[in-house]
C-alpha cells in the first residue's frame, strides 16, 4: 500500500503542468537525438545539462530522463529505415530490422521495436519502483570502506565490460581518476595538479569535460563524413505487425526486458552491452537461427526491449547507492549535484518528490513517446535530410553557450574546446571516453572513502577485509582483474 500511495504522490508532482511539459520536451528532444546519427543520447545530455540549470531539479531530472530514454525509442527509426544506428543501443536492430524493411515490412519492424520498447521500458519502471526502498535500506548499513569496495568494483566492471581493448580501457579509466584530483585537496586543502592556473582550483567541471569529449569530438567526427544517408523508399500501411509477428516476438520482447533491466543495473554494462546480449541470446535458442540477419522479428523486438529496460534499471544504483552505473548515469549524477541533490540511500527519505516524480514521469513518457513515435514517422525521415553542414554549427552553438554558462568563464570554453580536441584524438585512435568520464565522477568518492577507511583503521588495510561486505567486493575485483592475466599467461606457456 506504501508503494501506491508514494506512486499516487508521484502522479500529483509528474502531472503538474510544468513538469508535464518538461516530459513533453524531453522526449521529443529524445527521439529527435535517436532519430539524428551521430549525436546520441551523451552528447544531446552534455550539450542541455547547463539549459536546467534554472530549472527545479525536479523538473531537469525529468526532462534528462525523457531525452535518455526517448534516445532508445527514436534510435530504432533511422537503424530501420536508413541502415544507420541513430545510437548505439541501436546498431544491432540494423542487422535484422533494416532487412524487414527491404522486404516491405518497415512498418511492422517500427511497430515492433516501438510496442517492445513500450513494454519493456513500462516494465521496468515498475521493477525500479519496488526495487528502489529494500537497496536503500540495505545501502544504509554501508560505511566508508564498504562504498570504496563498491565504486571499485563497478569501476573494474566499466573496464572488463568494455566494448573495445581492456586496456585502453584501463588506461581511460586511470586518466578519468587523475582528472578528478585536479584542484584543491578535499582533505589538506593543497592544490593539485593546478599548474599556477587559478580557474584550475575549484577541479575541472564534468560539463566542459562531457561537453567537449562528447559533443564538440562528434562534430569533428562527423564533419569527416560525406554524403548524405540513403533513406529506403518503400510505403508504410501499417504500423501494426501481423499474428505471426506477434507471437514470434512475444518471448523476444520478456526475455529482453527482464535481460535488459539486470544488465543495465550492473555497472559497466548499459544498453549497449544489453541490446546485443538479447540479440545473442534469441540467435542462441531460436529454431529459425538461418533468419537472423535476413529480418528475423526477434533480432528487431528483443534488442529493442532490451536497451528501453536497462534505461531503467541503471536508475536503480544511482538512486539507491549514490553510483552511476554508465556514462549517462554519471552525467545524471552530475546534474543531480548541481542541482543541490545528493544521490543516495536518503534520496527516497529527503527527496521524495524527486524519486517518484521522476517514476510516475516514465510511465508518462513511455505512453507519449508510444503516441510521438509512429505518426511522426514522416517527420523524422524528413529531419534526416538535413544536411550536416548545418546542424553542427548549431550543435557548436549550444556547446559553447553552455559551458560559459556554468561560471560565466571564458576559461571552461576554452577547457571545452581543448577536450573536444583530446576526445577527437580518442575517437581516431579507438579509445573510449566513457570509462574516463565515469571516474572522473567516481574518483573523488572513491579518494574520500579510502582516506575515510584507513584514518579510522589508522593506515591498515585489513579494515577492507574484516568487513563482509567490502571483503566481497574487493575480492571480486581482485578476481576480474587476475582472470585476464592469467589467461594471458597461460597462452605465454602454451606457445612456449
Amino acid at each position: 500500500m506504501d508503494v501506491l500511495q508514494s506512486l499516487l504522490y508521484g502522479f500529483s508532482v509528474g502531472l503538474e503542468p510544468g513538469n508535464l511539459f518538461f516530459c513533453f520536451v524531453g522526449c521529443l528532444i529524445g527521439t529527435l537525438v535517436g532519430v539524428l546519427p551521430g549525436i546520441g543520447p551523451i552528447g544531446a545530455i552534455s550539450i542541455l545539462l547547463p539549459a536546467t540549470f534554472r530549472m527545479s531539479p525536479v523538473s531537469a531530472i525529468i526532462m534528462l530522463a525523457g531525452i535518455y530514454y526517448g534516445s532508445m525509442y527514436g534510435g530504432s527509426t533511422t537503424s530501420i529505415l536508413v541502415n544507420i544506428p541513430g545510437e548505439a543501443a541501436s546498431v544491432v536492430t540494423c542487422l535484422d530490422g533494416h532487412e524487414m524493411a527491404k522486404r516491405g515490412r518497415a512498418g511492422a519492424a517500427l511497430g515492433l521495436a516501438a510496442f517492445g520498447s513500450f513494454i519493456a521500458g513500462t516494465i521496468g519502471v515498475v521493477a525500479l519502483m519496488f526495487l528502489a526502498d529494500p537497496l536503500a535500506r540495505f545501502a544504509l548499513k554501508f560505511g566508508a570502506p564498504e562504498y570504496f569496495a563498491v565504486i571499485l568494483l563497478g569501476l573494474t566492471l566499466i573496464t572488463y565490460l568494455s566494448q573495445g581493448s581492456r586496456t585502453k580501457a584501463l588506461m581511460m579509466g586511470a586518466l578519468g581518476l587523475t582528472l578528478s584530483c585536479v584542484g584543491l585537496d578535499h582533505i589538506q586543502a593543497t592544490p593539485r595538479m593546478t599548474f599556477n592556473i587559478l580557474q584550475l582550483l575549484d577541479g575541472i567541471d564534468m560539463v566542459p569535460l562531457a561537453m567537449g569529449l562528447f559533443g564538440v569530438a562528434e562534430i569533428l567526427i562527423n564533419l569527416e563524413e560525406t554524403g548524405t544517408p540513403e533513406i529506403l523508399k518503400t510505403k508504410i500501411k501499417s504500423y501494426f505487425p501481423n499474428k505471426a509477428e506477434w507471437l514470434r516476438s512475444r518471448g523476444a520482447i520478456a526475455r529482453g526486458t527482464l535481460l535488459g533491466f539486470f544488465l543495465g543495473i550492473m555497472p559497466g554494462a548499459g544498453a549497449v552491452i544489453s541490446s546485443f546480449a538479447s540479440y545473442g541470446l534469441e540467435k542462441r535458442i531460436s529454431k529459425r537461427k538461418e533468419e537472423f540477419g535476413k529480418g528475423a522479428v526477434e533480432g528487431v523486438a528483443g534488442p529493442e526491449s532490451a536497451n528501453n529496460a536497462a534505461t531503467s534499471g541503471a536508475f536503480v544504483p544511482l538512486l539507491t547507492l549514490g553510483i552511476p552505473s554508465n556514462i549517462i548515469m554519471a552525467l545524471f549524477f552530475g546534474a543531480l549535484i548541481l542541482h543541490g541533490v545528493r544521490p543516495g540511500p536518503l534520496l527516497l527519505k529527503e527527496h521524495a518528490d524527486l524519486f517518484w516524480g521522476l517514476v510516475s514521469s516514465m510511465y508518462i513518457g513511455n505512453v507519449m513517446l508510444l503516441v510521438l513515435n509512429l505518426p511522426l514517422i514522416p517527420l523524422w525521415v524528413q529531419v534526416l535530410k538535413v544536411p550536416y553542414r548545418i546542424l553542427f554549427p548549431l550543435i557548436l552553438v549550444f556547446c559553447i553557450v553552455g559551458s560559459y554558462a556554468l561560471k560565466n568563464s571564458v576559461f571552461d570554453v576554452l577547457l571545452m574546446m581543448f577536450f573536444g580536441i583530446v576526445g577527437y584524438l580518442f575517437k581516431k585512435y579507438e579509445y573510449e571516453p566513457a570509462p574516463l568520464i565515469l571516474a572522473f565522477v567516481l574518483g573523488p568518492m572513491l579518494e574520500s572513502n579510502l582516506r575515510q577507511s584507513l584514518i579510522s583503521s589508522q593506515g591498515s588495510f585489513q579494515v577492507f577485509f574484516t568487513r563482509p561486505i567490502s571483503a566481497v567486493f574487493i575480492s571480486i575485483a581482485i578476481l576480474l582483474f587476475a582472470v585476464p592475466i592469467l589467461r594471458y599467461l597461460l597462452r605465454i606457456k602454451r606457445m612456449n
